[in-house]
């Protein structure tokens, strides 16, 4: 079958810098998960691009501050040489204006404020410039949280943060984020919350993956949880049938499936899970999950409609 696909999270922006970070790949055909070619043979298609950034390390030993505009350049470079068939979106309704015109949309978010320096105050130029949505960190503890695995909660900063980001119209994601932070960010939210790329913890125990309870707390906040394809988010040796069962154990408290979207972390991933290659392999998903008795009309909410309706609660 074909479907259309709205996507919340990928790497692809910081996969296209190549292994020099230099801004080396195309968009519009590369050997990632993620390129034009494939993804114009979709129904429709609507992608987060994330711009990634954490403290320099001995695997990005580049500045922070560097690879946050190199990508942000990258995905300006790649939308306007692909303009005939992908466009930047700002908005739910420049989304649906350009799937009727037949163009798939891109959206800016960013994973990891430390290409900016944590700086709650630089969120409304980002905004203008496109970024609709943000994390609070990369696992890592920063001047916003603590980290997954010290378990400390949000700071002071990170909470002026969200309250920043949310009264701009940018959706706080809370993907990375401790168990900790996570129950800070429910506490202070005043409006939809998302984790991006986050799969189920009790149907495979990392701290990644989300509780039963932290699912049940992003629908009472109205937002969704993106279904994350990342074969160590999944669990042993999986394939299209594991993805299913994070998808159907949600549904078990979300049985109209209106808080479940995708997320893949497509260009994130070392490993996907056997039978998923890449962006092309969604149809494939969407058959799998009617052929085990998902209801049309869901699969379309889960696919699409979720996640578009996450962007028009949280426009301002």
């Amino acid at each position: 079958m074909n479907i259309s696909v709205f996507d919340l999270h990928c790497d692809t922006t910081f996969a296209l810098l190549g292994e020099n970070f230099q801004s080396c790949g195309s968009l519009k055909q590369n050997k990632g998960h993620i390129d034009l070619q494939r993804a114009g043979n979709l129904t429709g298609y609507a992608q987060c691009f994330a711009c990634f950034t954490t403290e320099p390390n001995d695997e990005i030993p580049v500045p922070s501050v560097d690879i946050f505009e190199r990508e942000l350049a990258t995905f300006q470079r790649e939308i306007e040489r692909n303009s005939d068939v992908i466009r930047q979106a700002y908005c739910a309704d420049d989304i649906i204006q350009n799937s009727e015109q037949g163009i798939m949309s891109a959206i800016l978010t960013i994973e990891g404020p430390a290409g900016f320096g944590y700086d709650p105050e630089l969120l409304e130029d980002l905004y203008h410039v496109g970024f609709r949505m943000s994390t609070l960190g990369w696992n890592e503890k920063n001047p916003l949280t603590g980290s997954c695995k010290t378990g400390e909660g949000l700071t002071d900063l990170g909470r002026e943060y969200i309250r920043q980001a949310q009264k701009l119209g940018m959706i706080i994601d809370v993907s990375h984020i401790s168990d900790e932070g996570f129950w800070d960010i429910m506490k202070a939210t005043q409006a939809p919350i998302v984790a991006s790329h986050s799969n189920s913890r009790a149907k495979w125990n990392v701290g990644r993956n989300l509780t039963d309870d932290m699912f049940r707390a992003i629908c009472e906040t109205d937002g969704v949880a993106g279904i994350n394809l990342y074969s160590e988010f999944l669990g042993v040796h999986p394939s299209i049938d594991t993805i299913c069962d994070h998808v159907f154990h949600f549904m078990e408290m979300d049985p109209e499936g209106t808080h479940i979207s995708l997320g893949g972390d497509l260009d994130g991933c070392e490993t996907l899970p056997e039978g998923f290659e890449g962006i092309q392999d969604y149809p494939k998903l969407a058959q799998r999950l009617l052929d085990r008795g998902l209801d049309e009309k869901i699969l379309q909410n889960i696919f699409w409609n979720n996640a578009l309706g996450v962007m028009k609660k949280c426009s301002t």
